[in-house]
């Protein structure tokens, strides 16, 4: 079980909401992690110098605040430990399907596209929670892994 820590959660929300404002305003882009990180998979999609420089450097802020918050915190991060491997592969799996098929993911649908008022983000987000909430409910009731 973990344990709710309400001024993390508001000041890391906060600060997501932030980057993404600055990114957009600053730049034009949105910081949909799943198409950042495939475009720059993707060549066609990041010729220029600067189309792959400024995603390269989102993600090394994304990985490098993580780092700096636990280094200055002192706290650890603790995942559940999973009895098979293969329910990671398969989660990935469903992860980067329903990406592929929704055309974002949490970050691009949840907060940039909501934030612009997009309708099909509102499908999309609602259907993020909505499976969210099924797969705890399965996997605590149901299943109970």
């Amino acid at each position: 079980m973990s344990e709710f820590t309400p001024v993390t959660a508001l000041v890391g929300g906060t600060l997501i909401g932030l980057a993404a404002v600055v990114l957009l305003g600053g730049i034009g882009r949105l910081a949909g992690i799943s198409n950042i990180t495939h475009a720059l998979l993707d060549r066609q999609r990041t010729r220029q110098a600067d189309e792959w420089v400024w995603r390269v450097v989102f993600l090394i802020g994304m990985i490098g605040s993580t780092t700096a918050y636990f280094a200055l915190t002192g706290q650890t991060a603790n995942p559940r430990q999973l009895d098979s491997p293969l329910w990671m592969i398969i989660g990935g799996l469903l992860v980067g399907y329903g990406t592929s098929m929704g055309n974002g993911c949490t970050s691009g649908h949840g907060v940039c596209g909501l934030g612009r008022l997009s309708w099909r983000s509102l499908a999309a987000t609602l259907v993020f929670m909505a499976t969210g909430a099924a797969t705890v409910f399965v996997v605590r009731h149901v299943v109970q892994l």
